[in-house]
């Protein structure tokens, strides 16, 4: 018997590390009721602008602390040019920082340093809800 296919996972920093404190709060299953995780890294703005242009990814955590561009300016842009845009969580520097990740039009944000609770129940809430 075959499950679901798994959910894809874009996960964008500049920082190895950030990626990999993702997929370890995240694990391989989020919620019992959720596919599994299947997750892409990516270290660049570019390569995050074409896998997102490829498509086929349920949902993207940017990093808005990445350097030299921020996970929030490409949640912006990655928004205003595909039509059918995954969800988009952005980690902020800071908890007060949430306003600049809605002017991103991310559906989420969750502050540094990632707290496995908090992104977790982030991100069971974005892939939960119905298509747009």
């Amino acid at each position: 018997m075959v499950g679901p296919a798994p959910l894809r996972i874009l996960v964008y920093s500049d920082n190895p590390r950030t990626r990999e404190q993702v997929r370890l709060a995240l694990g391989k299953r989020v919620h019992p009721e959720l596919p599994e995780l299947d997750y892409v890294d990516v270290a660049t703005a570019p390569m995050v602008i074409a896998q997102m242009d490829v498509g086929g990814f349920d949902l993207a955590i940017l990093d808005g602390e990445a350097t030299p561009a921020g996970g929030m300016g490409i949640a912006k842009q990655l928004k205003d040019e595909i039509d059918d845009c995954p969800p988009i969580l952005v980690l902020t520097g800071r908890p007060d920082d949430a306003w600049l990740a809605s002017w991103s039009r991310a559906e989420a944000a969750v502050p540094h340093p990632i707290d496995p609770i908090r992104l977790g129940d982030a991100v069971v809430s974005l892939l939960r809800t119905p298509a747009r």
